[in-house]
């Protein structure tokens, strides 16, 4: 089985998004989605949310193809999670920060040389643009 993994705000939750899901279950079986922090969102994005955490955990869950939803941890740690859930690849956004380099380092600092890194292509970028 070929697990999958994706970060995101989804603050709100909107056609694009549900695109990015769509494309990073097709890379495998299982997708897990980890929903950013609200006080993630506050520390990478420099803002408050629309949404609470919990309202966009439940919004994410409710997207077909997801198979599991989580928030993610509050920490300054950004990549805690990669030692902590079990994936053999992870899905980013075309424009999603950091870069394949950074999420590469982290993973092989971790031991998980197999895991792959896949980016998304993007979904009406004009309507839909990376935030």
């Amino acid at each position: 089985m070929t697990r999958v993994i994706a970060f995101g705000a989804f603050d709100p939750l909107h056609e694009g998004h549900k695109d990015f899901l769509r494309q990073a279950k097709a890379l495998g079986d299982h997708l897990t989605v980890v929903v950013a922090h609200d006080s993630a969102i506050r520390a990478h994005k420099q803002r408050e949310p629309q949404q609470t955490e919990a309202e966009r955990l439940a919004a994410v869950k409710t997207v077909p193809g997801v198979d599991e939803a989580m928030l993610g941890r509050k920490t300054a740690d950004r990549y805690h999670l990669l030692g902590e859930v079990e994936f053999d690849v992870v899905a980013l956004g075309y424009s999603q920060k950091p870069s394949d380099e950074e999420v590469r380092a982290h993973l092989n600092g971790k031991g998980k040389h197999h895991v792959k890194i896949v980016r998304l292509q993007p979904y009406q970028p004009d309507q839909y643009p990376a935030a």
